[in-house]
């Protein structure tokens, strides 16, 4: 009897040390999840830095080509060449245009004689007509048609000289603005005015230079600072420029998910070369503040990124958006206010509804 009575003392004994180990873990363990160090959440006018690559580009470009069939007979201009507007670049050889052009006038001389010989019998008949009974009505009307139509044809053959002679201007090929020669595909001799060849000159003006940035979706709508940005090119790694936005494309392009952003940049001394590819420091901010929160304070899963919010003193998932990120701080979009109280450092296993002790 007093053995089995022992038995049932060191068992109940063991019963409550295990008791209290199992209250004793579960205080601790309540004792890591409640106690949660948190922020209060502030507003910030969000700022960004971010380099972007760019393309240099010329103000104008063109293709000049040959309008008139012939051959290129003598060249005033060659690769690197500076032109002025107007100037004579190339001029081209094509006897026939020469000869076709003087029949063209000797047509124009002979319908015009024919013109005036049927003008000066109309109005002699119309003189003679004002007599009763001396020119019949009938001849009279005959003979006023065939003046006009005289008359229509001297005009048309006025107008064919005319326009022939407008290829014969083209016989001079010349600079339509100011710029350099940029490319030269022709040789004195060379056959040109073949709608299929190359061009005979290509022209750049580079006085000022345009950069286009593709700018990605999330800043195009963020206001860049003084309007303005600051670019390097290879060729000249140890000097900036300053770019000034003139003018966006007003379209999101779907496959780079950007816009067309285009500036100019003054080059009177000619350092910067069309072609080249640029390093373009741009700086973005917001004109209203906005929620900014360190990066530990998001919890972004397959399904949805939010924060935690405490209140009073339980937890509760708020679903944001991302706007700018500025290295350790986010800034966020969402169903929050000035002076709520977030996790700082957020994760999926604090449940919602979970009661936390907060520790700023």
């Amino acid at each position: 009897m007093r053995i089995f009575a022992g038995i049932v003392l060191i068992l109940s004994i063991t019963a409550c040390n295990e008791q209290e180990q199992q209250a004793a873990s579960d205080e601790k363990k309540e004792a890591k999840t409640d106690s949660v160090k948190v922020f209060v959440l502030g507003m910030d006018s969000a700022k960004k830095m971010i380099s972007l690559p760019g393309e240099l580009l010329p103000d104008e470009s063109a293709q000049i080509r040959s309008k008139a069939l012939g051959y290129i007979r003598k060249l005033n201009a060659d690769i690197g060449s500076k032109v002025k507007k107007g100037q004579i670049l190339a001029l081209i050889d094509a006897p026939e245009i020469n000869s076709h052009l003087q029949e063209l006038n000797e047509k124009v001389r002979a319908a015009q004689s024919r013109y005036l010989s049927s003008k000066d019998y109309f109005d002699r008949l119309n003189t003679a007509s004002k007599a009763d009974g001396v020119i019949a009505p009938s001849e009279l009307e005959k003979t006023k048609n065939q003046m006009m139509a005289d008359s229509s044809e001297y005009k048309a053959a006025s107008f064919a000289a005319s326009s022939y002679r407008q290829v014969g201007d083209y016989l001079a090929v010349v600079a339509p603005y100011s710029g350099i020669i940029t490319k030269r595909n022709i040789v004195v001799g060379s056959f040109v005015g073949n709608p299929n060849e190359k061009p005979l000159f290509e022209l750049e003006n580079n006085t000022t230079i345009r950069l286009q940035v593709a700018v990605p979706e999330i800043y195009t709508n963020a206001v860049l600072a003084n309007n303005s940005g600051e670019l390097t090119t290879r060729s000249l790694p140890d000097q900036k420029f300053k770019a000034k936005l003139v003018r966006k494309s007003g379209s999101i392009d779907n496959d780079t998910r950007s816009e067309v952003w285009e500036f100019e940049i003054p080059n009177s001394a000619g350092e910067l070369k069309s072609g080249s590819y640029a390093d373009v420091k741009l700086q973005f901010l917001r004109l209203t503040p906005s929620f900014g929160v360190p990066v530990s304070a998001i919890v972004t899963t397959l399904e949805r990124k939010f924060v935690i919010k405490v209140s009073e003193h339980s937890t509760q998932w708020v679903d944001v958006r991302t706007g700018f990120n500025m290295g350790e701080k986010q800034e966020i979009f969402g169903d929050l206010h000035r002076g709520d109280t977030l996790v700082l450092k957020g994760n999926e296993e604090l449940k919602q509804g979970t009661k936390v002790n907060s520790k700023l």
